[in-house]
């Protein structure tokens, strides 16, 4: 420890949103193309599938994500269960796949998303070694972050490697640049994963907030954390520094505009306080925060789907800007 700094210290998360996967062998017809992953979701969020292609020739790889006690992720599920799922839900995909297909990802057990975890403070053991990839940040494919990182991390090693004189520097120096990165990467991503309630505060609220502020001030509010972190410029330690700062003045933003709407309204709070024999505050509180939840409702109302995923947001974000472009 003395010789090499402080201690390694992996931080693993509990996964509270598990879902398992079912691989499932596909082939395209020639008239789709083959350089593209396909995605699909049932309504209700039971079903996830993505597709990826595998050759140039039409075969893909597909993941069929179910929730953990689903009875169709169980190993040896009944294949005629399986068939009418996709039948139901997913019938582009099920006219692709046979029945000795069905039966043999029916019959097959479940495989396990990663959960979250980083590592920190430091990334070197020595002077020639260094860890990288999946062993220091840990997440669920959402968007390829995890390879894409990786892919970054191996970067970033060469280039500390040709920016130094020794092996001793370029390693620490790899730590120093990556270690805080990876765990920004790995808690912006566990925030997108959040179940229930939780996931509301921590996915869809701010979500919606982004939406507003940065179509009212798009040059002091950027868009929401999954488009921007579709941008390779941006870092995901500087994104998850944007956003606090944002989260701030959003807030600061609301309780000015809140005050100034309760102080504007004063007469009619006292009308409507006379009429009710109500309390001038509470009339007041009554009135600016049910308006609030209104217009919050309104605006969220395309994100509440149960089974949501970061994609689906995306697309749904993407989709309201186009239209409003459009008019």
């Amino acid at each position: 420890k003395m010789q090499y700094g402080p201690a390694l210290h992996v931080k693993r998360y509990k996964d509270d949103n598990q879902r398992v996967y079912k691989t499932i062998p596909m082939k395209v017809p020639s008239k789709w193309r083959n350089d593209l992953n396909y995605s699909a979701r049932s309504k209700d969020g039971r079903i996830l599938f993505d597709s990826l292609p595998a050759d140039a020739e039409g075969n893909q790889c597909a993941a069929l994500l179910l929730k953990r006690d689903d009875e169709l992720a169980q190993e040896n599920a009944d294949p005629k269960k399986l068939r009418q799922a996709f039948d139901e839900v997913l019938p582009q995909f099920s006219v692709l796949l046979d029945d000795d297909t069905m039966e043999t990802v029916a019959k097959k057990p479940p495989s396990f998303l990663p959960s979250f975890r980083y590592v920190a403070p430091r990334l070197h053991q020595g002077d020639r070694t260094v860890i990288l990839g999946d062993a220091i940040h840990t997440v669920k494919p959402y968007f390829g972050l995890g390879a894409n990182s990786a892919l970054e991390d191996v970067q970033i090693l060469k280039r500390s490697i040709e920016s130094t004189d020794t092996m001793k520097e370029a390693t620490e120096s790899f730590s120093k640049e990556r270690a805080d990165e990876s765990r920004a990467l790995v808690e912006i991503s566990r925030e997108l994963d959040r179940p229930g309630l939780l996931g509301v505060f921590t996915f869809i609220v701010p979500i919606v907030l982004d939406s507003i502020f940065n179509k009212l001030a798009p040059k002091l509010f950027s868009p929401n954390t999954i488009a921007m972190l579709q941008k390779s410029e941006n870092s995901f330690r500087g994104l998850r520094q944007r956003k606090r700062l944002e989260r701030v003045g959003q807030i600061a933003t609301l309780s000015t505009f809140f005050t100034g709407l309760g102080m504007g309204a004063r007469q009619l709070v006292r009308i409507l306080s006379r009429m009710t024999g109500k309390r001038n505050t509470t009339v007041a509180s009554t009135l600016v925060g049910g308006l609030a939840a209104i217009a919050l409702a309104k605006k969220a109302a395309v994100f509440f789907v149960p089974g949501l995923a970061p994609a689906d947001v995306l697309n749904k974000a993407s989709a309201g800007k186009e239209e409003e472009e459009e008019t």
